[in-house]
């Protein structure tokens, strides 16, 4: 089972059907929040459809083809970040996250996509990391920009979010750039 121990407060561990309460606890407690950048919190009605979100992910994990993990942060469960998907042909991480609102600003996701980067490259064998957010999104662009990840351009109309179209910035890091940091 995949861990990854960030800090002595911090790690990811593979999503597993016992966070299922945990997890459908923070979508529906900060559903507002998290609704104005993730289009999939309407659909998370009852604990069946976290339910299902995970073994949708476990599936992923088996098939190589993802890696979704809980972020436990004080031995608590305060979010979700991975990769999104694994494209193992070109050599390519996609990570995604989110937090529960009561622990942003804590540095806690810049340390996640930190980790995340840094096992894409070492534990992976990764030739790139990369990292989207809709262009208004601030807080989540501004991570990729704190590890110096390079702005490669935007996907105009790159998601539907609730009918409306929104512009995604996507940002990248190459294992040589990172290598030289």
């Amino acid at each position: 089972m995949f861990t990854y121990d960030l800090t002595d407060e911090l790690s990811l561990r593979l999503i597993d059907l016992g966070d299922k309460q945990a997890v459908y606890d923070i979508t529906r407690r900060d559903s507002s929040y998290l609704r104005e950048w993730l289009p999939w919190v309407d659909y998370i009605k009852e604990v069946k459809d976290t339910e299902e979100f995970i073994h949708m992910c476990k599936k992923g994990y088996a098939e190589s083809r993802s890696l979704n993990a809980v972020i436990v942060f004080k031995g608590k469960v305060v979010g979700v970040a991975g990769y999104n998907e694994l494209d193992w042909q070109n050599k390519i991480a996609y990570i995604g996250y989110w937090l529960a609102e009561g622990y942003q600003g804590n540095g806690i996701m810049t340390k996640v996509a930190h980790g995340l980067t840094k096992y894409a490259f070492e534990g992976l064998g990764m030739n790139k990391v990369d990292i989207r957010a809709a262009s208004e999104n601030y807080k989540s662009r501004a991570i990729p920009e704190r590890l110096g990840f390079t702005e490669e351009g935007m996907i105009r109309a790159g998601e539907m979010l609730y009918g409306k179209a929104v512009d995604h910035v996507v940002y990248g890091m190459l294992k040589r750039e990172w290598e030289e940091e």
